[in-house]
């Protein structure tokens, strides 16, 4: 049922890992880079709602959910395809716009497909089973990041592969990486729509009478929605915003950072071995991250019943804020796998829990929209993160990236604390039985 996301994941972390790269390559300042890179959260914030409220009142051949996982597979194909041959079309814009561009259609696209495998969850499992469906996401997200986070490394360190080109170019490494995850991105994802059996619309009115009214309201209903909302839903909101804007910075600034504090490359020099080695060795952590979140997903289910999912979630986003802020200390690169695997933590919760917790307090005929518009709480913090983030760069921390870092684990303790007064619907519901 999950397993496209592993192809949706791999095609994600190729892009996590190595758009910032490409940008720079193409002529990006560092300061720059989040604005490049708020084509990723806009085009998610207004394509996520729409492709919810729809995916909920489809119903053909392929069935309700996987037909947008098609769609959204063959549209990121042809980005991650694209992306690194923007220096190809220059001919017709820039290639740093040709890039940009790209990154727009790759993340609008990765939306289209995201989304619905979240309301597939929701669907199919009731609300004992989904922290551990949503976990079982969690290990095929992590497996597919690991695999497409160190594809360009393992290219250049064991196949050959060149790892660097001449100014203005993509290496080799990372172009046939981009081939590559794109193959297995539809592969996987096929493999879902082609195995994965979805309730009718018949069975679904069924056990859900009010799905038969709720289908009848158009686009628009996404406002009303919207403004009622579950409390539960708000509070997360606020620990979604510490989350992303973290995460958001690690994504976009980690490469200058650990190519300024820890290679000591030179700012603006792009073509270097040393550079090279950078960008390739923050592609290798981010894979740490990703297996660290993928075995963390494991034990998530029974923390949860331990203690509570969001005393889970809490601790996971706090390894992950102590993780960032290590940067800081570090010198040696080797040293930076122990600060991912904080990381990795707080990464398998965040692809989690918030989504457990959620799906208790909300309508099942309402799923698909309210998982879409829960994305406004993870792409709001990355716009604000994308405007303001590389003035804060420039201006405040005067082009040193790593204090980016800084700030990200800052926002990520920040989250656990907020975590704490979230309702967990069913931990209320579990209450309320015994008092009974």
């Amino acid at each position: 049922m999950s397993f496209g996301f592993f192809g949706i994941q791999f095609g994600f972390a190729l892009q996590n890992g190595n758009a910032s790269r490409i940008l720079q390559t193409f002529g990006a300042d560092v300061e720059h880079l989040s604005l490049f890179w708020l084509a990723a959260p806009l085009t998610g914030m207004i394509v996520q709602p729409i492709i919810g409220h729809y995916s909920d009142r489809t119903w053909n051949r392929l069935g309700r959910r996987r037909p947008y996982f098609l769609a959204g597979a063959i549209l990121t194909d042809l980005a991650l395809i694209m992306m690194p041959n923007s220096a190809g079309l220059a001919y017709l814009l820039p290639p740093i716009m040709v890039g940009a561009g790209m990154l727009m259609i790759m993340d609008a696209s990765i939306n289209v497909a995201m989304e619905p495998f979240r309301a597939l969850v929701g669907d199919k499992l009731p609300d004992s089973q989904r922290s551990v469906g949503y976990s079982m996401q969690t290990l095929l997200i992590g497996l597919g990041a690991v695999a497409g986070s160190w594809l360009p490394y393992v290219f250049s360190e064991y196949l050959g592969v060149s790892k660097i080109a001449s100014a203005g170019q993509i290496p080799d490494n990372v172009i046939y990486s981009f081939y590559v995850g794109a193959g297995i991105l539809l592969a996987s994802i096929l493999y879902t729509i082609i195995t994965t059996k979805e309730y009718s619309p018949e069975e679904m009115v069924r056990y859900n009478p009010e799905v038969a009214e709720a289908e009848k309201k158009g686009l628009s209903s996404i406002f009303s929605d919207f403004a009622n909302m579950p409390k539960t839903m708000k509070r997360l909101g606020l620990v979604q915003f510490f989350s992303w804007f973290a995460l958001f910075s690690m994504w976009v600034f980690t490469t200058p950072a650990v190519a300024q504090h820890i290679y000591k490359v030179i700012p603006g020099d792009t073509s270097s071995v040393k550079f090279a080695d950078a960008g390739n060795w923050v592609g290798f952590l981010f894979g740490i991250y990703n297996a660290v979140s993928a075995v963390y997903a494991l034990l998530l289910p029974a923390m949860a019943r331990a203690t509570s999912r969001k005393i889970a979630h809490a601790f996971s986003l706090a390894a992950g804020g102590l993780g960032l802020l290590s940067f800081y200390f570090i010198t040696d690169p080797n040293m930076l796998i122990i600060s991912m695997i904080g990381v990795g933590l707080a990464w398998g919760s965040i692809l989690a829990m918030p989504y457990a917790i959620l799906s208790g307090s909300v309508p099942a005929h309402k799923m698909g929209v309210y998982m879409g518009i829960f994305n406004f709480f993870i792409t709001f913090p990355q716009i604000v993160n994308g405007l303001f983030g590389g003035m804060i760069v420039k201006n405040l921390f005067h082009g040193q990236a790593i204090f980016a870092l800084v700030l990200a684990g800052s926002f990520m303790i920040l989250a656990a604390i907020s975590v704490l007064s979230v309702h967990d619907e069913k931990v209320v519901a579990k209450l309320d039985k015994q008092e009974a």
